[in-house]
């Protein structure tokens, strides 16, 4: 995937939860583990001045994720599941 099509993957994942589990059930690591990666370097503090609206629906989706228990993911192995 390159980095376009991550992005749109990550915020489809955060914009609807149930679609991580749906994602792990059919074994889509990379979509998991860029997921995992986002989340773990936060949205850049930048956006909240260019566009506030979108830095706060990010940091909500974000929190929500770790609430619902997105820290037990190891992105190590979601890496390693991804690559032949």
């Amino acid at each position: 995937m390159n980095p376009r099509e991550e992005e749109l993957a990550v915020r489809a994942l955060l914009e609807n939860p149930p679609l991580v589990d749906l994602a792990f059930k059919e074994q889509r690591w990379a979509e998991l583990a860029a997921l995992v990666r986002f989340t773990r370097r936060d949205v850049p503090i930048a956006l909240a001045q260019t566009d506030p609206a979108l830095y706060r629906r990010l940091r909500e989706q974000i929190t929500r994720f770790f609430l619902l228990g997105g820290d037990v993911f190891s992105l190590p192995k979601l890496e390693a599941k991804r690559s032949p």
